[in-house]
């Protein structure tokens, strides 16, 4: 009997230095409709990612040389940083096996000997999965939102296709990317500095569900963003300073301080401000304002 078909366009990378288990697993996976490419060891895997792009990724845990777990890790690093999902073919079943398998960048786990039937149930788990957070990435890259996700001890974990594109993990100061996100996660979003790169600057935007650290990735302009506010909206130049940091969550009385004005003088600057954006509160201002200034009006 024909198995289910999670999808004829599914490309399957199967990386076990096993022959037998390479043959049946291939072959089971052909029979479901999945287009299948073999490896019999981890850097040759790493060849073909180089080369193409998997929907899913099968790897053996225990192998010669550089087993699934140090492959794993290499195909999830940057500059690969590859999206597909990995799930392990392991006979280890201790806690502690899995755990080093999910560190590793690793989803799921299958002991050996394979169950066919419930290999193929979690890999159309898996790819749908995978393709819905995807095309979220595609979205948040058509909008404007380029972001990028780090663990919380300053790893890059995933990221949206533009901003993988240009960040470039070699050009950064990794230590003091570390110690901004660190900090991030301790101060009130109003109080955070961005990151500053070569071309590029990035902005803390939150924690994710599963406690990765989200981060805008934004080139940086060759003017001001006051200048860019002033040709936005034709401000004064006074007005776009206190927009500027108005975006930042700073409040009257914060804007006054910085700008050594009264705080009914920010008051009036707020009035025309609105007047000129046409909207009627600091919030609609400021939301307009920061899609500007970062791209995604």
């Amino acid at each position: 009997m024909k198995r289910s078909n999670p999808s004829p366009q599914n490309l399957a990378l199967v990386v076990d230095d096993e022959p037998d288990t390479l043959s049946m697993v291939s072959a089971a996976l052909e029979e479901s409709g999945m287009s299948v490419i073999v490896a019999r060891d981890g850097q040759t895997a790493i060849d073909l990612v180089e080369r193409v792009q998997p929907d899913v990724i099968l790897m053996d845990a225990l192998m010669p040389q550089m087993d699934g777990f140090e492959t794993c890790k290499r195909l999830k690093a940057p500059p690969l940083s590859v999206a597909a999902p990995i799930i392990f073919m392991t006979g280890l079943t201790e806690p502690n096996d899995v755990v080093r398998g999910l560190k590793a960048g690793g989803v799921d786990y299958v002991t050996k000997p394979v169950v066919v039937d419930e290999l193929i149930a979690r890999l159309a788990i898996h790819i749908a999965n995978s393709k819905l957070l995807q095309s979220a990435r595609d979205a948040l890259d058509s909008s404007g939102r380029s972001i990028l996700a780090f663990t919380p001890d300053g790893d890059l974990s995933w990221g949206s296709d533009n901003a993988l594109e240009a960040f470039d993990v070699n050009e950064v100061d990794h230590a003091a990317l570390s110690e901004w996100l660190a900090t991030c996660v301790r101060k009130p979003l109003s109080q955070l500095q961005p990151f500053a790169m070569k071309d590029y600057q990035l902005f803390y935007v939150g924690l994710s569900a599963s406690s990765e650290l989200l981060v805008k990735f934004s080139r940086q302009r060759s003017i001001s963003n006051e200048q860019l506010l002033i040709a936005q909206w034709g401000l004064t130049l006074r007005e776009a300073e206190v927009l500027y940091w108005l975006t930042l969550g700073k409040t009257n009385r914060d804007i006054s301080a910085i700008l050594s004005l009264s705080p009914r003088t920010v008051n009036k600057h707020l009035e025309q401000i609105f007047q000129k954006m046409g909207v009627d509160n600091r919030t609609s201002a400021a939301v307009a304002a920061d899609r500007v200034l970062h791209g995604t009006d």
